[in-house]
């Protein structure tokens, strides 16, 4: 491997530095009478350092017409103070080696392009600002997750990515098969015996766990087959579920507030650069409502009584209120960025519009189940209590129609030394984009999957 430094330690430094080799690709190039001046960017920052190419460089005027935007290079020179604003350091070059050439049709040029367009060329977007702020950003806060666990003594657990539970009961599953779909065929000599699906969840094999280790964690890719266009939507994305035994909602609640403050700060402390770009050309002001949830502790409201406020309010919405449906965006929204004026939690849901394995309460009509909701963006987290009680949980499966031998599994960990426990999950996508103010669900996934498009 080269001895190099990265530009962001470039970027850092305390003191100009004799004897400096950095790569990069070019940003822009702009000629003067003597000598050149490159932005390189090696993608470890959002900010480029300046190069400046002496026109008596051995061969100058070959080669500097092939230092176009998008060419890659390999520059030696001392590491000075800058002259020019707005930039502490700029490299000296004393030697250059054109790495990689980039011809006249690449895209992306020094102008602001949109998100619809970035979309269609994804193996390149990383290279832009906007984009290669946002996956630095979900880099540091996956390690983020991980770190938040293990600073309380969760084991992380791989919990498998093809099933045969439908784990949510609504049947947008994702069919795996090695049988020809035109001539249908015999499930049990499928490939797995069974029918068999990409999941949408890893709670109900992280549950076979935490009954053993007590506190576990998953993280990693889900899938849904909903054919659903929107901004918030997408086939496959990323999910972290947490389980606990021996806690109860309350204790499920405390964690899920702690969590997601806990992702703010990090992602504040650690991509200070990349979160004042957000908030400079993404969405103005987020710095400011990121600090202002930080600030404020989550209120609770049960949701009987979140509906009655939603009925009172005068407020006209899209989507009708009324005690029994969900809670829309617009609801949620409303409750914590005009009623609440700050984060709150939503428990005790009307059982009939919830899973299997939420658990009931004893008024028969709700459930332990909560959703974290937040300004700007609405639910974030959603979780329960899970039901313990065997007997109780083979009538609910019973009511879904699902299959109490397809479940056994399930039902041992009622039968052998049964406890409370209780759980949730974040999708990782929409905290990035509460984090980032990123719109659109398929700007913070790096290849996005939807209804119609798989492409890369």
């Amino acid at each position: 491997m080269i001895n190099r430094t990265r530009i962001r330690d470039a970027l850092k430094a305390t003191e100009p530095m004799e004897s400096v080799t950095v790569m990069g690709w070019v940003r822009t190039r702009r000629d003067a009478k003597d000598f050149s001046f490159v932005d390189l960017n090696d993608g470890s920052c959002l900010s480029g350092l300046q190069v400046i190419l002496p026109g008596d460089l051995p061969d100058y005027d070959r080669w500097i017409g092939e230092i176009t935007t998008g060419a890659s290079l390999q520059v030696q020179g001392h590491l000075v103070a800058s002259q020019g604003k707005g930039q502490r350091w700029e490299l000296q070059a004393s030697a250059v080696q054109l790495m990689g050439r980039s011809d006249a049709s690449y895209p992306l040029q020094k102008k602001r392009h949109s998100p619809e367009f970035m979309r269609e060329m994804a193996h390149l977007r990383p290279r832009s600002n906007l984009f290669g702020s946002v996956f630095r950003v979900r880099s540091r806060l996956a390690q983020a997750v991980h770190r938040f666990f293990s600073e309380r003594d969760f084991f992380y657990i791989h919990t498998p990515i093809i099933t045969a539970s439908d784990c949510e009961g609504a049947g947008e599953l994702f069919r795996v098969t090695t049988l020809d779909p035109s001539r249908g065929g015999d499930p049990t000599k499928d490939f797995f015996g069974k029918p068999s699906y990409l999941t949408v969840s890893g709670q109900l094999a992280a549950e076979t766990f935490a009954c053993a280790l007590s506190n576990v964690y998953t993280f990693g890719p889900t899938f849904r087959a909903e054919n659903s266009n929107t901004s918030r939507h997408a086939s496959e994305f990323w999910m972290i579920e947490p389980e606990m035994a021996f806690c109860d909602l309350g204790g499920d609640m405390d964690l899920a507030e702690a969590f997601v403050k806990y992702l703010i700060q990090d992602t504040l402390d650690q991509s200070a650069e990349e979160m004042a770009f957000f908030d400079a050309f993404v969405d103005k002001g987020l710095l400011e409502r990121l600090r202002w949830i930080l600030e404020r502790p989550f209120e609770r409201v049960a949701y009987t009584q979140a509906v009655d406020i939603l009925l009172q309010s005068g407020q006209r919405f899209e989507y009708p209120v009324q005690h029994g449906l969900n809670l829309q965006s617009e609801h949620e929204r409303f409750l914590t960025e005009s009623h609440f004026k700050g984060p709150i939690t939503v428990y005790d849901y009307p059982k009939a519009i919830k899973p299997f394995y939420m658990r009931a309460n004893d008024d028969g009509q709700t459930v332990a189940a909560m959703d974290v909701l937040v300004p700007g963006i609405g639910e974030i987290v959603g979780g329960s209590q899970r039901e313990e009680r065997l007997e109780v949980l083979e009538s609910q499966l019973r009511a879904h129609d699902l299959s109490l031998e397809d479940y056994s599994w399930y039902l041992d960990l009622r039968r052998y030394g049964s406890v409370p426990h209780s759980g949730f999950g974040m999708g990782f996508e929409r905290m990035l984009m509460f984090l980032t103010g990123v719109t659109n669900i398929r700007d913070v996934i790096p290849f996005a999957r939807t209804p119609g498009h798989a492409s890369f």
